[in-house]
């Protein structure tokens, strides 16, 4: 042992060397600490690694205690920098005041001396740790010979102690790699639903790089919009009235995501609120601190579909280069994982769309050769040949019958000047109006009489509005057929009705919400596909689009949800007055006008509207029945037992319809009649409430009854003339 310093301890140190032949380095440091702690008469000792990735100080062993986790150090801005550049040992008195709290505080006792020698590597020179012993027993300090006794025993042990950490390195390479095929395996069996996909994926992210918070976000490239709908790897809290996850969507060229979906690099920022395109102010209202982010691009064959955002390194100071390798090749199981996702979905909705169609063909889709040939042979008759006041807002639509009807639709497309300006052949518009006719169900309210009457009051409000002045022809043609359009295969249930019941129409829409106004449209469109039935097929190319794209705008506006999200900006428009250059103008007052006419028949006479109403009761409470028998509890307006129509009707007409008609006045004072009429009907209803809960009319069974009672309508008859001074002129009897 001739090249042993300290020939006391050779004895000790070649035993040492002999017991270090553990390949995990926890109980290696264990070892190598005990034999500091007996040699130098220390309380304590422990080892400082560092992190050649990060250049980190950590630590996992305290003398015979193993830490979980980790405690780190950043090795530049700590009183063990010393030691780190000038490879020197240092004592207690080199440590400053914080530094030896945080040690205290690690220790479990108060440090009155401490010894720190860096550990170096005898190859390329580097030190590789920092060997620490605390409180000389019997002394005030640690002496030189301490300091020879430390450096001796890593004269020896240190190469065991490299290649015991490179071989914990190696083995945490093999476990993550091992982790990643796990990953793979879980994220492939998790393709039929995309928000369960992304949720499995951040679960796995945040666990491989030991991230506090993470959240995902798929790129839009059509509206350049990065939408998220995961947070902290859970699906986003809280779901709309049809039960669908709530999304947020941000700028795809802002912010830290925005940047990395943009250039396609990675971005690991250690201090976030020292870099310049990190937000704050969410911190500040959440009061959550967001010290580090990780936040790297997921990409397909293509470029980038999505980006990942890791927040908080839970066991270091910031995210480490070994975090950035992990996150970019689970970035490459990540993008396949939702390439194939989508993909999936895509087929599976094509099999449901196909059963659709196939059930709305079977269903009510075939056009007989005498009914085609009488539409395409008749002269087109003119407005007045359905009446007198046809062009006139009190109009009773639902007069006309079935048949008449499809005439009438062809007598407004020619008097409105669709078919010369849209160069629409006669055969094509035929079959186009068979077949939209026939794609209404026979269902109490939503059938095709609704639609015609909808479809009348657009062609009302060209009529006796000027149009022209506030909407282009295309919006206006747009307009029209949507609100024939606007409930095709309607199935007498409510949106939320689809969503509990995981009917079809729920599996292909809930995702995106508005679940029967997107199947109306998609109708809609299937009829527009068919053979001798497109209406557009003259229009340029950029006019057709344009005009789909307006269709389906249009028919989601009939979503009553979609129409009290704008009421604000609707009520503002008339406010600061309208103008037809500006497009979000445009856009709101197409979808008033598209709700005024879903509307209408509350325009309608006193004894039209009532017969609606019943209508629409009649479908409410054969939902309500369907909900009862699913075992679920329905609204109280659609539980025939629990609900007391006049309240309801009264509720309507004063938070929904008349909003809407008041602001169409506002508009347009040729409204004003139409106005007048729906506020008739409200106290109407309240004549109608203050019978039906009188003790003498009080009505026992179902709500229903108060449509076939005579007396009530004798009643309210004589009430409204009472009202009225005699005149029963505003829509009694229409």
């Amino acid at each position: 042992m001739a090249g042993v310093e300290d020939q006391e301890h050779a004895a000790d140190i070649l035993a040492l060397c002999a017991e270090l032949y553990d390949q995990d380095a926890r109980k290696l440091q264990i070892k190598l600490v005990g034999y500091l702690q007996r040699h130098t008469a220390a309380q304590s000792g422990f080892l400082m690694l560092i992190a050649e990735d990060t250049n980190q100080l950590f630590c996992q062993v305290v003398g015979d205690q193993l830490l979980d986790p980790d405690i780190r150090y950043p090795s530049h801005c700590n009183s063990f920098s010393a030691a780190l550049h000038e490879k020197k040992p240092i004592t207690l008195d080199d440590i400053s005041l914080t530094s030896r709290q945080d040690i205290a505080e690690m220790l479990g006792f108060d440090v009155q001396s401490m010894l720190c020698v860096p550990v170096i590597e005898p190859v390329e020179g580097k030190v590789i740790a920092l060997a620490c012993v605390v409180n000389k027993k019997g002394a005030t300090c640690f002496s030189a010979q301490d300091i020879k006794v430390v450096q001796t025993c890593f004269k020896y042990t240190t190469p065991v102690l490299t290649s015991t950490l490179a071989f914990q390195k190696e083995r945490m390479l093999k476990n993550q790699t091992q982790t990643l095929l796990h990953v793979a395996k879980n994220l492939f069996t998790h393709l039929e639903d995309v928000t369960l996909l992304l949720q499995e994926i951040m679960q796995e992210a945040r666990h491989l790089t030991q991230a506090e918070r993470c959240s995902l976000f798929l790129l839009e490239k059509e509206h350049n919009e990065l939408v998220a709908k995961v947070f902290d790897g859970d699906i986003a809290q809280g779901q709309t009235e049809e039960g669908d996850v709530p999304e947020v969507r941000i700028p795809a060229n802002q912010g830290i995501a925005g940047h990395v979906a943009t250039t396609g690099e990675l971005l690991n920022i250690r201090d976030a609120y020292s870099h310049p395109l990190f937000y704050r102010g969410i911190d500040d209202t959440t009061g959550f601190r967001t010290r580090n982010i990780l936040c790297f691009p997921i990409r397909d064959e293509k470029g980038v579909i999505g980006v990942a955002e890791l927040c908080n390194k839970l066991n270091g100071a910031f995210f480490t280069n070994f975090d950035e390798e992990i996150a970019t090749a689970f970035s490459v199981y990540c993008g396949l994982s939702i390439v194939h996702s989508l993909m999936y979905k895509k087929v599976w909705e094509a099999q449901h769309r196909s059963h659709l169609a196939n059930e709305l063909m079977m269903y009510h889709m075939k056009v007989t050769e005498p009914e085609y040939l009488k539409m395409c042979s008749c002269i087109i008759p003119p407005p007045e040949h359905f009446g007198e006041g046809f062009v006139k807002f009190r109009f009773l639509p639902r007069s006309i019958s079935t048949d008449d009807s499809l005439q009438a639709i062809l007598s407004m497309f020619d008097d409105m000047g669709f078919i010369q300006r849209w160069r629409i052949e006669r055969n094509t518009l035929a079959r186009f109006i068979i077949l939209v006719k026939k794609g209404y169900r026979e269902v109490p309210y939503h059938n095709w009489y609704h639609a015609f009457s909808v479809t009348h009051f657009c062609y009302l409000l060209y009529k006796n509005l000027p149009l022209h002045d506030y909407l282009s022809e295309m919006e206006i043609f747009a307009l029209f057929v949507a609100c024939m359009c606007h409930d095709l295969d309607h199935r007498g249930t409510n949106n939320s009705f689809q969503v509990s019941s995981k009917s079809i129409l729920a599996a292909l829409y809930s995702s995106e919400g508005s679940v029967m106004e997107r199947h109306h449209f998609a109708q809609a469109m299937c009829i527009i596909n068919i053979q001798g039935s497109d209406v557009f097929e003259n229009l340029s190319s950029k006019e057709y689009q344009q005009v789909l794209d307006l269709m389906r705008d249009i028919i989601l506006a009939t979503d009553l949800s979609h129409h009290l999200l704008i009421m604000d900006d609707l009520q503002t428009m008339v406010k600061d007055g309208y103008k037809k250059e500006n497009m979000k103008h445009r856009n709101l007052l197409i979808c008033l006008l598209m709700t005024a006419c879903d509307l209408s028949d509350q325009t309608k006479s006193w004894s039209s509207t009532k017969k609606i109403a019943e209508q629409i009761y009649h479908e409410f409470f054969s939902q309500g029945d369907l909900e009862k028998a699913m075992g679920n509890k329905p609204l109280d307006m659609m539980d025939r037992e629990k609900a007391f129509i006049p309240e309801l009707q009264i509720n309507f007409l004063e938070h929904i319809a008349h909003p809407v008609y008041r602001l169409l006045y506002q508009l347009f004072p040729q409204c004003w009649e139409v106005e007048q009429q729906v506020m008739q009907h409200k106290r109407t209803w309240q004549y109608v409430g203050e019978i039906c809960t009188s003790k003498r009319h009080y009505l026992h069974g179902t709500s229903l009854d108060i449509f076939d009672d005579d007396e009530i309508d004798k009643i309210v008859m004589q009430k409204l003339a009472e009202s009225n001074g005699g005149n029963n002129s505003i829509g009694v009897e229409g």
